[in-house]
């Protein structure tokens, strides 16, 4: 298993905290050193023209206004790095899709790109073809005119609001593609990135008559082909993939990194029910090699993460909790959901006021998350316990950015001193620097309103002590001199 530092990691936007990346660094150095040590996550500062950097334009170039490639290296100084590789697709607006607007078939950049005929020969896809097909997005085809010659050229464009889409499919077959991805890897491990996620990687096998998503053996294929090259660039992988539990079980035996996305909603629902027999048996049967979250930039998974651990009904309940709490929902399209309720894809809001704003419920679903086997990542709004932003989400018509909320220097130096961020630091000290955390887990048998969670390395030991019904969290551990000390989250 490829190297990672058993520590609490950091999500944030180039642009949240402080305003760029100078200012990012500045918050880190000054306020978050001894905290975020496991790494930063940072999405995408490269020049896009949608989705909030997922339609890169061009990875060799950050984006003017939030820095430069020096002020990555800066940050990985102190901190190992981790940015995104979009493997399904680039901006239309990158000079390689342009290209193909203006030439089309002979553009020398044709091959990056899924014309219709690259999956389906001669003819058009059936409306069984497209049934089959894992939507997210009503139509995955976007026609554009090519301009020398007037032709019309239908590609496949998994995402996107608009139409024609602003995120263009990259076609990983091609040894263009492929040489592009060797280009930008090369550019990262020059700029010192040490962890790369291949955003969206579930989707990049298109293949006439299946669901186009997680399609084996060839995604396999392309995993061990990236991993060849990321190995020899000490450059570790992480597999982005929402998806029935089975598949990224199966990744995992295969030792790579994978997102357990079961456990947001899964402490969510243990929290609201007040009950551990669910998350219970899941702890005791789940690969450890995990990222684990409770938040991020998207939402918080449903459909297909939750597939066979909950019923609609149960998992209805939750989301009907969580939209009187002034969260919104994002939608799965494929074909055959007959009701909104069965292609619910994500709950979105702050985990805190998921939780209802509620401060202890809070802190315990940290200390939940971080007791759980795995390398831990905090989402900078839930580092900031913030709140839902309606207005953002309102003007920028995106759902999703109810929980992107910037914070200006000002307003992140009030928000850090907020008592539920201190007790949570607190916390993340505990799960950096204890040392029973890189010995072994267990979950004790408790009642069904209690959670007991323990990890245990020669004579370390702690015990994570949940009181369901009030949410009081009560670590237990033994100290470097031996001595039993208990303390209130």
């Amino acid at each position: 298993m490829n190297h990672i530092k058993n520590k609490v990691q950091l999500i944030t936007y180039p642009d949240s905290l402080g305003g760029d990346l100078r200012a990012l660094n500045e918050i880190l150095q000054k306020y978050l050193k001894d905290i975020f040590t496991g790494g930063i996550h940072i999405l995408p500062p490269f020049r896009a023209s949608g989705d909030r950097g997922f339609a890169p334009i061009s990875y060799f170039e950050i984006d003017p206004v939030f820095g430069t490639w020096e002020d990555i290296k800066k940050i990985s100084k102190d901190f190992d790095v981790m940015l995104d590789l979009m493997v399904n697709h680039i901006s239309r607006q990158s000079k390689y899709f342009q290209d193909f607007l203006k030439n089309g078939r002979k553009s020398k950049y044709a091959a990056l790109f899924l014309t219709i005929d690259k999956i389906w020969g001669n003819t058009n896809p059936t409306k069984e073809d497209i049934s089959k097909i894992f939507l997210r997005r009503p139509n995955p085809f976007s026609t554009f005119t090519i301009g020398k010659t007037g032709i019309q050229e239908t590609v496949w464009t998994t995402f996107g609001k608009s139409d024609p889409s602003e995120q263009i499919d990259l076609n990983i077959e091609s040894n263009k593609t492929k040489k592009l991805f060797k280009a930008i890897l090369n550019k990262y491990h020059k700029n010192h990135v040490k962890f790369v996620r291949l955003d969206a990687v579930g989707y990049i096998i298109k293949k006439a008559g299946t669901s186009c998503f997680f399609v084996e053996p060839e995604i396999t294929k392309f995993l061990d082909w990236i991993t060849n090259i990321t190995k020899r660039k000490h450059i570790v992988i992480l597999p982005e993939i929402h998806a029935h539990y089975s598949i990224q079980f199966k990744l995992a035996k295969c030792g790579y990194w994978i997102y357990d996305f079961v456990l947001p909603f899964m402490i969510l629902e243990t929290l609201i029910n007040k009950s551990s027999q669910r998350i219970y048996r899941y702890l005791k049967d789940r690969p450890p090699n995990q990222i684990t979250m409770l938040d991020c930039h998207d939402g918080i998974p449903i459909n297909p993460d939750l597939n066979d651990f909950y019923e609609q009904e149960e998992t209805t309940k939750i989301i009907d909790i969580c939209l009187n709490r002034g969260a919104n929902l994002s939608y799965i399209f494929s074909a055959g959901q007959k009701s909104k309720k069965n292609i619910v894809h994500q709950i979105r809001g702050t985990y805190y006021s998921l939780l209802d704003c509620n401060d202890d419920a809070y802190i315990a679903a940290r200390a939940i998350q971080f007791f759980t086997p795995g390398i831990p990542q905090v989402y900078y709004t839930g580092l900031l316990a913030g709140t839902n932003d309606y207005e953002k989400a309102d003007a920028k018509g995106d759902g999703r950015e109810i929980n992107r909320h910037n914070y200006d220097m000002k307003e992140f130096q009030y928000a850090v001193e907020q008592k539920v961020v201190q007790r949570l630091l607190t916390l993340i000290r505990f799960r950096n620097d204890y040392p029973a955390f890189n010995g072994n887990f267990l979950v004790l048998d408790s009642n069904p309103d209690e959670l007991k969670l323990s990890w245990q390395k020669e004579d370390k030991k702690c015990t994570l002590n949940l009181d369901l019904s009030t949410y009081k969290s009560v670590v237990e551990y033994v100290d470097i001199k031996g001595k039993k000390i208990e303390f209130v989250l």
